[in-house]
This record gives C-alpha cells, sequence and structure tokens, in this order.
C-alpha cells in the first residue's frame, strides 16, 4: 500500500499526471498549429478576406472564453468524465468540419466549435482528484510544461504538416489527437469522489472578490492583451515574411523553429533573476516595454528576412517570458483560497484576447496592411505598460493547502493562531473542506512551528 505522506508519487498518480498532461498537449496542439498557416494558406479558400482569416484564427478564443467557467462548474455537478469526454468530442467535431470545409464560413464554423471544448477546469479538477496534497503542485507543472512545449511544438510541426498534408490534413490530425486524448482519459485511474478544492476549481464564493482585486485585474488584462497581440501578429507575420521576406509559405517552420529556440533560452536568466532578486515587476515591465520595441521594430524596420527573423526572436523572448510569469505572478497575488477562481478569471481573460486579437488584427490588415497591424499591436502594449506600470511588487509567497481534524475546525481562533505563524502571509479556514487555505513565504515560515499548531 501506497504510504499517504510518501514524497514519491504513486504509480497511479505518476500516469494520471502524465496522461492528463497528454490530453493538454494534443489539445494545445490543435489549437496552436493552425495559427503560423491559416494566414497564408487559409487566403485559397472561398470567400477567404483577411478580416475572415483574423476571425477564423481567434475564433475559437471565443467560445473558450464564454464556456471556460461553465464547464469547470459542470464537472463539478456531473463528474469529470462526462464534460472531458464531451469536450474532446466537440473539439474533434470542430476540426473535422474545418476540415470538410472548402469556404472560411466553414474554417470560422469548425473553430468556433472547437473552441466549444472548453475542458481546462474540468482536466484540472480530475488533476486534484487523482493526486494527494503534497503531489498536486508537481502534477500541475508537468501539465504547464506540457502546455508550453506544445506550443512550440505547433510553431513548426503546423507548417511542416500543411507543406504535406494541406490546410485539411492539419484538421484532420487534430482531430486525430483529440480522440486519442479520450481514449488516454479512459485508461486513466478512477477517482474515489470528486475533491472540492480552491486551487485548482472556481469557488461562487471567491468570484466576486476576485473580480474586484486591482493587482488580479491588472493580470488578467496583461494576459488578454498578450494573447491578442499574438493572434494578430499570426495574422501579420506570416504574411509579412511572404511579402516582406520573400520566403515561400512551405518554409517558414525554420524561422519559428529559430525564434522560439533563441527566445526560449533567452527568457531563463530573467525568470532567474525576478524570482532570485524578487524583482518581478521590474521584469514585467522590461518585458512588456520590449514587446512594445518589437512591433515597433516590425512596423519600421520590417522589410527584409532576417530583419523579420531577428525581430521575431525578440519578440518570442518577450513573449515566453511573459507567458511565463504572468501565471506565477496570479498565484503570488491570489488572496488564500482564491487561486483557482482568479485562474479561471485568468484563463477566460486569456481566451477573450485571443479571440479578439486575431478578428482585429485580420479588420487591421485589410484595412491598413502590415503597417497597421503593427501599429494596433504597438499602442495595446503602450496601454498594458500604462496599466501594468502602477502594480505594486508582488508578494513572494506559495499556496498550502492543509487538511484539518476535527479537533483544529472546533478552534475558532485557528485563522489568527495561523497568522502568528513566522512567513504566514494570509490564511482561511474553509470548514466544508475540512481544510486551510494559507500563504506563506518560505524564505520566512517556521515550518516546525505550523505542523505542531496543525497537530
Amino acid at each position: 500500500m501506497q504510504d499517504p505522506y510518501s514524497e514519491r508519487m504513486s504509480a497511479s498518480e505518476t500516469r494520471a499526471a502524465t496522461g492528463l498532461s497528454l490530453v493538454f498537449a494534443f489539445r494545445m496542439l490543435g489549437m496552436f498549429m493552425v495559427l503560423p498557416v491559416l494566414a497564408t494558406y487559409g487566403m485559397d479558400l472561398e470567400g477567404a478576406t483577411p478580416a475572415l482569416i483574423g476571425l477564423a484564427i481567434g475564433a475559437y478564443g471565443l467560445t473558450q472564453a464564454v464556456l471556460q467557467i461553465p464547464f469547470g462548474m459542470l464537472s463539478d455537478r456531473f463528474g469529470r468524465l462526462p464534460v472531458i469526454y464531451v469536450g474532446l468530442v466537440l473539439f474533434a467535431a470542430g476540426a473535422a468540419l474545418a476540415a470538410t470545409a472548402d469556404s472560411i464560413g466553414g474554417v470560422i464554423a469548425g473553430r468556433i466549435l472547437q473552441g466549444a471544448g472548453a475542458i481546462s477546469a474540468a482536466v484540472m479538477a480530475l488533476l486534484s482528484d487523482l493526486t494527494r496534497e503534497q503531489h498536486r503542485t508537481k502534477a500541475m507543472a508537468m501539465i504547464g510544461m506540457s502546455i508550453g512545449l506544445s506550443f512550440a511544438v505547433a510553431m513548426v510541426v503546423g507548417p511542416l504538416l500543411t507543406r504535406a498534408f494541406g490546410l485539411s490534413g492539419l484538421f484532420w490530425v487534430t482531430a486525430g489527437m483529440a480522440l486519442l486524448g479520450a481514449l488516454i482519459i479512459a485508461t486513466l485511474p478512477r477517482a474515489q469522489g470528486h475533491l472540492r478544492h480552491r486551487e485548482s476549481g472556481v469557488a461562487r464564493q471567491a468570484l466576486g472578490l476576485t473580480l474586484r482585486h486591482a493587482e488580479l485585474l491588472r493580470l488578467d488584462f496583461g494576459i488578454l492583451v498578450l494573447h491578442a497581440i499574438l493572434m494578430a501578429s499570426f495574422v501579420a507575420l506570416p504574411l509579412a515574411l511572404v511579402e516582406q521576406g520573400a520566403l515561400p509559405k512551405d518554409e517558414h517552420w525554420w524561422v519559428y523553429l529559430t525564434a522560439l529556440l533563441v527566445g526560449f533560452v533567452g527568457m531563463i536568466p530573467f525568470i532567474i533573476y525576478g524570482e532570485k532578486k524578487r524583482q518581478m515587476r521590474r521584469v514585467l515591465l522590461g518585458a512588456v516595454s520590449a514587446l512594445l520595441a518589437c512591433e515597433l521594430y516590425f512596423w519600421l524596420f520590417g522589410s527584409g528576412l532576417w530583419l523579420l527573423v531577428i525581430g521575431m526572436v525578440a519578440f518570442f523572448t518577450a513573449f515566453n517570458l511573459l507567458e511565463a510569469s504572468l501565471p506565477s505572478l496570479i498565484s503570488k497575488v491570489a488572496p488564500a483560497g482564491g487561486k483557482g477562481t482568479a485562474m479561471g478569471v485568468y484563463s477566460t481573460s486569456q481566451f477573450l484576447g485571443a479571440g479578439v486579437g486575431g478578428i482585429v488584427g485580420g479588420w487591421l490588415y485589410q484595412h491598413g496592411g502590415l503597417a497597421m497591424v503593427f501599429i494596433g499591436c504597438a499602442v495595446l502594449c503602450a496601454l498594458w505598460l500604462w496599466v501594468a506600470f502602477g502594480m505594486r511588487e508582488p508578494p513572494y509567497v506559495t499556496s498550502l493547502r492543509l487538511p484539518l481534524s476535527a479537533r483544529a475546525l472546533a478552534d475558532s481562533e485557528l485563522a489568527a493562531r495561523l497568522l502568528g505563524v513566522p512567513g504566514v502571509t494570509d490564511a482561511l479556514i474553509v470548514a466544508d473542506e475540512a481544510a486551510a487555505y494559507v500563504k506563506v513565504d518560505t524564505q520566512l515560515l517556521d515550518r516546525a512551528a505550523l505542523d505542531r499548531l496543525l497537530a
């Protein structure tokens, strides 16, 4: 029998974390693989215009934004597996619809249907059901890495698959990956019950506070703008490589591979500096400023292949840095017991930004060409920089969920006692979960005192 306090993940926990990471990766691959190719290959579709191409790029984000939180709540009521299966089938059906479409309208409809499979919250909740408390952060980190890796792979594999099989073939591959994800879900261990967990799911009680939290709203606005810029840029950059760089569309893969690899390595020192020196505000403001500089660079100097490649390396360095930093900042800023809700609102903002960015980017290109897209993105960056400038340095804390005994729950002063432990900055007692949610500064925490109090 597995020791419930073991420092090692059990075989079933490892299988669950690995399987759900793959489900996430396959789904995000399907979302992202079309980004570098839709602006170029999509123009061959009947009725295609730059504005409609932009809508096709961002359409999935609109339904994701609307259904993200409701799907999570439905999984609490009807079970994780039914909601996940329905979401994956919707995703596969949307991909099949786009694959069989010969018009841009059909592709847009397929992308909207793909987005309706908004299962992120349900998958995270299932992960909580299948892992023990001490391993949950590790399991969630595995999913986070799978999402980042899937984006990088999609930027390279998307153009290669489209060159080999066409846009229709790319969507069929996407449908197949969604169905493969459903098969993986079927092989996972079965949870004994649903864990009510505020770190990985939305709590209605915390929603109002989250929507009124100024620092969280700054970060939500940031991820909205970041993904709006990403989608708008993927309307413009593939076309810029063809028009300004004279690079055939079936050779774009090496540009994305170069930019992503150098950008990933380039962001690491800044992440280490921000966390070690506790200067994440400075790092974030610097990255947003760099993103603004990249958009101005594309506008003013993006008139040759190598100039575009240099700009894209800098762009993806700043993008990767922000994409990695913002979730960490949400975790730091969210109040005790509010992380899951804060992440739910954050994800909704992210997908809303993707939808708006694709639509606006396509419209700007149709009415003003490449220059107008880059100017529009620069304006968004400047607005984000202005909003972010007022942020405070975040608390450098970690969230913990601590199960409580009946005796501890009976202590009406427990929250105050927890706040008296050195290093504990926030505490919330949730009686119906028999748990305490605390935020701790690990450099200051007296863990022995915390354990004695709970014992």
